[in-house]
């Protein structure tokens, strides 16, 4: 097999005098820092330096390339609005891929959807599955469910030797450098379009409004002309870049992700009024998603507004 992305870096001048110290090209001038308690694993594997360790506040902290990933205490609200929004906003949602989130907790919560068969994972980063397991087990508990498939390899070429084949694809990726960089370009998108059943829904990591809107412009306007509805939504997390992460939520056709679930003109409103609604029992483990913050994450600050979808 030959070499796909250069050596990964070393990121150990990251941790200084007892704190990790998170700065990035994406997010220039600005760091943000947790206080390490202990530093539980760091290695690098074929793509990438893992870093976990545990912090003072925020519990286990994993960190890719020196970019923090997921922390114990805020990571509800990105494993839960990734997965949900478009879960519920589907009718009848009952295959599942996921490209990346090899630390389990988008697929804890698919697994929180009875009428969900089949939940596939492609993670390019095997390294980053056994290392959520062994230190992240409330979040790798995703992969316990008997429903789950795991593939270790390249999400692109799996969703073009499946095509027309989930109902959703979640896109749980890293920040565009790296390996990561291809999930953020426009092929990508025809791939998981063509993987798509019709009426199903994309769901993928969309950046950060006060930082990345040249990134999510261009972007958002190159897929428009592919899927029947393209939106943006967000939710808050201390721990990641300006603390907000997007979304960039699209569908194939009428049918899938509709305003109102019963066709006809509803179809086009895409995905901001869910379809479903979390069961009270499901609705009570849930820590940050509701069916009012579904609809509320579509309601972006004018600025960002203006600048993703212009005057529309």
């Amino acid at each position: 097999m030959s070499q796909e992305f250069p050596p990964p870096k070393d990121y150990s001048h990251l941790i200084i005098d007892g704190w990790f110290h998170e700065r990035g090209p994406l997010w220039p001038g600005q760091a943000f820092t947790l206080q390490i308690k202990k530093v539980l694993y760091h290695q690098k594997s074929q793509f990438q330096d893992v870093l976990v360790f545990e912090s003072e506040k925020y519990g286990t902290v994993l960190v890719l390339d020196g970019v923090i990933q997921c922390t114990e205490r805020d990571e509800c609200s990105y494993q839960e609005m990734m997965a949900h929004i478009p879960l519920y906003s589907h009718p009848n949602p009952k295959k599942v891929l996921v490209i990346g989130g090899g630390d389990g907790g988008v697929l804890r919560e698919i697994a929180r959807h009875p009428s969900v068969e089949e939940i596939v994972i492609c993670e390019l980063d095997k390294d980053v599955i056994e290392v959520s397991k062994k230190y992240l087990p409330t979040l790798a508990k995703g992969f316990d469910d008997p429903r789950v498939k795991v593939y270790i390899r390249d999400g692109a070429k799996f969703m073009k030797e499946n095509q027309s084949a989930f109902d959703v694809i979640i896109t749980d990726s890293s920040d565009p450098v790296g390996p990561a960089c291809v999930l953020f370009e426009t092929p990508f998108y025809k791939a998981m379009h063509g993987s798509l059943r019709q009426g199903g829904i994309i769901c993928t990591q969309g950046e950060c409004v006060w930082l990345h809107v040249d990134l999510i412009r261009p972007l958002v306007k190159s897929i428009k002309p592919m899927f029947h509805t393209v939106e943006y939504a967000y939710c808050t997390i201390p721990s990641y870049p300006s603390g907000q992460i997007g979304f960039v939520i699209a569908t194939k056709g009428g049918g899938g992700g509709g305003g109102g679930g019963e066709g006809g003109d509803n179809n086009n409103k895409g995905c901001k009024v869910p379809v479903r609604e979390p069961e009270e029992s499901v609705q009570k483990e849930l820590k940050y998603y509701t069916t009012e913050i579904h609809s509320a994450a579509f309601v972006l600050p004018a600025f960002a507004r203006r600048a993703i979808f212009g005057d529309e």
